[in-house]
């Protein structure tokens, strides 16, 4: 069997009345494309959903393939280093001089640690003299991530550090890696940390993370997110809405307790995908099996795991109608282009426009790909090879994969 170089996931998901992604004044995200304005989702928006859903309802998943998700936050040297290294009985000055120290040195200039207080920022004056101590946050200015490996490799060396050391002061010379004062060089640390394995998590392996460490791997992404949008124009109401008091109204008084408005939108989204094989395994150590079984995951996941704001009062649950997917050799390209000329909002038009883009593009410059796809509608317009199921079309794509 040839190399599988990219697989290319495309994908159909009809939502009614929602608002899947909100822009920063509180309406649904769009972008203009073709001859209309359209709605549209985030790629980061979708991410953190499917993120989310790993790491709340996919734990036996995980655990079976030996990964963990990474940990995303600014406060991961504060709750996840810190706290534990003083409950053990560690100075509370030293560790948090250390890993101030070790902070700077792994954000690598990127910034300088910020020092956050502790309590409520509008303490009166008179308050202030209050014997007890306030509490040292050590965090970030920006999120960062880290895997569980890494977060526990960091822990143990300032664990080492902080008992080695007479003060706070001779702590912190002691993680000057540049000037090589630590318990290990720079180099040596790389070296410790590259030889975890599976260290920056499930998630970074698949979609990446920017780093500008010197110690920390950077790490591209595998998987490459579009941004799906609707295959038509915007479909949108504002939508008035009110809030009774209900003691109020026992009262006998009329009047809402809050009146507002927002934004809801219907349509069928085209979504795509890319899984560069090659990075995907390399990510996840270099294991042919785990890349096929977290794609097979993702395939899953893309077709199942709705985004939206505002779920309690929209339900925003659909899963995708039409799933397609590509595997070969070939630089990747979208058919978002098939959508250029916005559609009526009717799945079975959005089908057909897919299918005559699939094949001109056939035409111009060939079938390269092996193709399958799963749908609740006639596909037959499409030349691609039908699977019954959405789980046999998972593991057509795994397979792929292993067979490499």
């Amino acid at each position: 069997m040839t190399e599988c170089r990219f697989l290319q996931i495309h994908y159909l998901t009809s939502y009614p009345a929602s608002l899947l992604n909100r822009d920063d004044a509180g309406y649904a995200k769009r972008i203009p494309f073709g001859n209309a304005d359209r709605v549209r989702i985030s790629s980061q928006c979708l991410k953190r959903h499917w993120r989310k859903h790993w790491k709340e309802e996919e734990e036996e998943f995980l655990k079976e393939i030996g990964w963990e998700p990474s940990v995303r936050s600014r406060r991961i040297f504060e709750e996840k280093i810190a706290r534990p290294l003083i409950q053990e009985g560690l100075d509370e000055e030293t560790v948090r001089a250390v890993l101030e120290n070790f902070q700077r040195e792994i954000l690598a200039g990127r910034e300088e640690t910020e020092r956050e207080q502790g309590g409520d920022e509008t303490t009166a004056p008179e308050e202030e003299d209050v014997e007890e101590k306030e509490e040292k946050l050590v965090t970030s200015k920006q999120v960062i991530v880290l895997g569980v490996p890494e977060i526990e490799y960091i822990k143990k060396t300032a664990r080492e550090i902080v008992r080695s050391s007479k003060d706070a002061e001779d702590a912190k010379s002691k993680t000057n890696l540049k000037k090589k004062k630590g318990l290990l060089s720079l180099e040596e640390h790389k070296k410790v940390l590259k030889a975890l394995g599976k260290a920056q998590g499930f998630d970074a392996a698949l979609f990446g993370r920017m780093v500008t460490s010197d110690i920390l791997a950077r790490g591209d992404g595998a998987v490459h997110v579009a941004h799906p949008f609707t295959v038509h124009d915007i479909q949108a109401e504002t939508d008035y809405f009110s809030a009774v008091d209900e003691l109020v109204l026992e009262a006998g008084e009329l009047g809402a307790g809050h009146i507002d408005v927002t934004e809801l939108t219907s349509g069928v989204f085209y979504g795509y995908v890319v899984v560069d094989v090659r990075e995907l395994i390399k990510n996840l150590s270099d294991d042919q099996e785990t890349a096929a079984r977290a794609t097979e995951k993702l395939i899953e996941t893309i077709a199942t795991v709705s985004p939206g704001a505002k779920r309690g009062s929209t339900a925003p649950y659909s899963h995708a109608e039409l799933v397609l997917i590509e595997a070969g050799t070939r630089q990747p390209r979208s058919l978002a282009n098939a959508f250029r000329n916005a559609t009526d909002p009717v799945l079975t038009t959005a089908i057909r426009a897919l299918g005559d883009h699939l094949k001109a593009f056939d035409r111009m410059y060939g079938q390269e790909e092996e193709r399958r796809i799963a749908a609740m509608e006639d596909v037959a317009e499409i030349p691609a090879e039908k699977v019954q199921m959405l789980g046999d079309l998972a593991r057509w794509a795994g397979k792929q994969i292993r067979g490499g």
